[in-house]
């Protein structure tokens, strides 16, 4: 790729860079959020077409002027945000498109060789799963899955791999890395994108760094530290991401008294958050973190057991019962769940609070801008204007918003799911120094994280969640990745 070009609408997404590989090579390509990764995969995917530049396979250079056009080149791409059709099975997801029939002369769907080759595929990837399970069923994880077998149903020689790992296990990575490892040795190219560094410096033969829509350089694999990489994406030294300087108050605001959920009917919950706090949930995916979240946020029932907030018994019926009682949650999938992302960044950000932004009866837009622009400076939140469709924001931007429409109503209890997943270092750190400051003017923080570090550096308590329920808690003094993972995998209790 020589010379690649990308506009949007007031952004410069992508200024002249240029992109090589070899057969058989993965190349990692790292960057802060809007540093133009995923724009430049989507640019060689046929997602988007380039305003300049060129692209050359095996030496000629091409068009691809869609995605159909890049499939038929052995082009295939696993996106960042899941794009499944979670109304159909994993056999009718894995083949979508490209379906095997009866015969070229009679198109009719043979279902038998569907989930035959939706098996062989399958296990390649280390998915566990009937072919027969409809999408909308299964984790967050194993859809990630699906994806990743899709791309690889399609035979490509050229895989590009965008945050591929975001949603998984430590053994569905393990699995997805043997993957990348034996289709190098077939030749296949991979274009790994993913902000995990330690990752990127594991699976990658060399990494390409980019920065502002340029190239920033690149390092082989045996320069690829840390530090390095960190220096190239953001331009500086990070020492230091996580400054815990705050000491959490003795007053308990959240508390679960033998809380009982109906994914896991047998087990009974209790923990509790102080003022100022920030308490982990950890676990393995599928422990039960977020069906914990969801309940507290009113979005599932609890089936006994009770909720206390600042000492008062409560039972949020719905989301807009959470809010009103101090509650807000930033969900894992932001582009789902989080935001609307045709709508305007003063939209989204006035979204929770509709009835602060009226004044008797009319919608007062100079209220709701002044609000937005208050938060957009508060949180650094980088976007040409404050009508931006979020939509086109980075990845990191777009959760500041997710965020700055709860901080403005001034939570309680704040229910952090993955906050920073999908974010490059130098986002995270700006994420990081906001919840230090909510923890220093007293609101209780319940963070659920996979990121181990995250865990670790973040955290004053860690409550463990292994099959629904707590398997231990463990104080900054016990804390170590040795204890959680003994925990998360049901080895041992601490106290």
């Amino acid at each position: 790729m020589l010379g690649i070009t990308k506009r949007f609408p007031g952004v410069l997404a992508l200024d002249g860079v240029d992109f090589h590989m070899g057969r058989g090579e993965v190349v990692a390509v790292i960057g802060e959020n809007g540093a133009g990764k995923s724009t430049l995969m989507k640019v060689l995917g046929g997602v988007y077409q380039a305003d300049a530049g060129e692209i050359r396979i095996e030496g000629r250079a091409v068009e691809i002027r869609s995605v159909h056009d890049a499939f038929r080149r052995g082009i295939a791409l696993i996106h960042q945000e899941r794009s499944l059709a979670t109304n159909l099975n994993v056999a009718e997801n894995i083949y979508l498109g490209h379906e095997p029939s009866w015969a070229t002369w009679l198109p009719l769907l043979d279902r038998s060789t569907l989930h035959r080759r939706a098996r062989e595929v399958a296990a390649r990837v280390g998915l566990e799963v009937d072919t027969h399970t409809v999408v909308h069923g299964l984790s967050t994880g194993r859809q990630q899955m699906v994806e990743v077998a899709r791309a690889l149903s399609l035979d490509a020689q050229i895989l590009v791999m965008d945050e591929p790992t975001s949603s998984l296990s430590q053994r569905e990575t393990d699995a997805l890395f043997r993957v990348i490892h034996e289709l190098r040795r077939q030749g296949v190219s991979i274009v790994y994108i993913s902000h995990r560094l330690g990752e990127v410096s594991e699976v990658a033969d060399r990494i390409v760094v980019l920065r502002d829509g340029r190239n920033a350089g690149q390092l082989a694999r045996a320069e690829a530290d840390h530090a390095s990489m960190v220096k190239l994406m953001v331009g500086r030294d990070i020492s230091q991401y996580y400054r815990r300087d705050h000491t959490p108050g003795d007053d308990v605001v959240l508390e679960l008294r033998d809380v009982v959920l109906a994914g896991h009917p047998r087990e009974r919950i209790g923990f509790k958050v102080r003022r100022g706090e920030i308490l982990c949930l950890a676990g393995l995916v599928g422990a039960g973190r977020t069906e914990i979240a969801r309940a507290l946020f009113g979005i599932d029932p609890i089936i006994e057991g009770s909720i206390r907030l600042e000492g008062r018994e409560i039972a949020p019926r719905n989301p807009f019962d959470a809010v009103r009682q101090g509650f807000a949650l930033v969900p894992e999938d932001r582009q789902l769940q989080g935001l609307v992302l045709d709508m305007a960044v003063t939209r989204n950000i006035s979204l929770a609070q509709l009835r602060l932004v009226h004044r008797w009866g009319f919608w007062d837009r100079r209220r709701e801008r002044d609000n937005a622009a208050g938060m957009v400076a508060k949180m650094n939140i980088r976007t040409p204007s404050l009508d931006q469709p979020v939509r086109y924001l980075s990845g990191g931007n777009q959760q500041k918003v997710v965020l700055a429409k709860w901080l403005s109503l001034q939570p309680k209890v704040l229910i952090l799911d993955e906050p920073t997943r999908g974010v490059d270092v130098g986002a995270k750190q700006e994420i990081y120094g906001l919840i230090c400051e909510l923890t220093r003017s007293g609101v209780a923080i319940l963070m659920i994280s996979s990121e181990m570090e995250e865990v670790l550096g973040m955290s004053d308590r860690v409550a463990v969640i292994h099959e629904g329920a707590v398997a231990g808690e463990l104080g900054r003094d016990g804390l170590s990745e040795e204890a959680v993972v003994a925990l998360a995998t049901g080895q041992g209790v601490a106290a």
